[in-house]
């Protein structure tokens, strides 16, 4: 199973590499999927000598585009991005998403917002019926708003929870410096065009982990090491 799942991310991360050309602007993402996506990346630019510049959607991601030898620019230098890709950790049929167990969704939604074409890398576990049905719904918070943002998430019928760190004290830190809480609905998210109107209407919220219509194309990495390609 384990061996079967990272073959599908893989081909999932090759697919979108094989998406772009000489010359472009990409954004990338982070977590696994989009880190084997920047290392296929940084092969197949040694190989083919290609030129692609890097607009990363993280401190994480730019690291490793760096060790890859991906050469990168910021939203001020490279503001029109040709192709953004990223991982996912559900995506509905309509190719609507929950992102953030990285904690990284607020500069990949700015990113992904500034690309001509947003791709996003799952394997056949991050599909579902319904968002929030496996996955809490991450938000960004400013750390005095957590007790009023939580009573809005109540309010929208989730059960909040403050992440903590797994190996500090202490709540998890965003490359914004805030806070991420997570919110959990019993039978997933009822109306999330609604949720995500409320979250960003509240004080104290910066963004949250629901990307709607957003994504263009779905790459969905099969353990066999085929790639379904989904599209808008």
């Amino acid at each position: 199973m384990v061996e079967g799942r990272k073959q599908a991310k893989m081909a999932a991360a090759e697919a979108v590499v094989r998406l772009i050309q000489d010359g472009m602007t990409v954004g990338l993402g982070t977590g696994s999927t989009a880190s084997l996506a920047i290392e296929a990346l940084g092969l197949r630019m040694k190989r083919e000598n290609m030129h692609v510049t890097g607009v990363p959607t993280s401190f994480a991601s730019e690291r490793l585009a760096r060790d890859c030898g991906v050469p990168l620019g910021t939203l001020d230098t490279h503001g029109d991005i040709d192709l953004a890709f990223d991982g996912a950790d559900e995506c509905d049929p309509g190719l609507n998403l929950i992102k953030g167990r990285g904690a990284a969704h607020t500069r990949e939604k700015i990113v992904a917002f500034g690309a001509t074409r947003f791709v996003i890398l799952i394997d056949e576990s991050k599909r579902v019926d319904r968002l929030g049905t496996l996955m809490p719904l991450p938000v960004e918070v400013v750390p005095m708003a957590v007790a009023p943002v939580m009573n809005c998430l109540r309010a929208l019928g989730a059960h909040p929870e403050l992440r903590m760190g797994r190996k500090k004290d202490g709540p998890v830190v965003t490359d914004q410096g805030l806070w991420v809480v997570d919110a959990q609905f019993d039978a997933g998210i009822p109306d999330p065009a609604i949720v995500d109107r409320t979250l960003l209407d509240t004080p104290g919220v910066l963004d949250h982990g629901l990307f709607l219509n957003m994504a263009t194309d779905v790459m969905v990495g099969l353990d066999t090491g085929d790639v379904e390609h989904l599209r808008r």
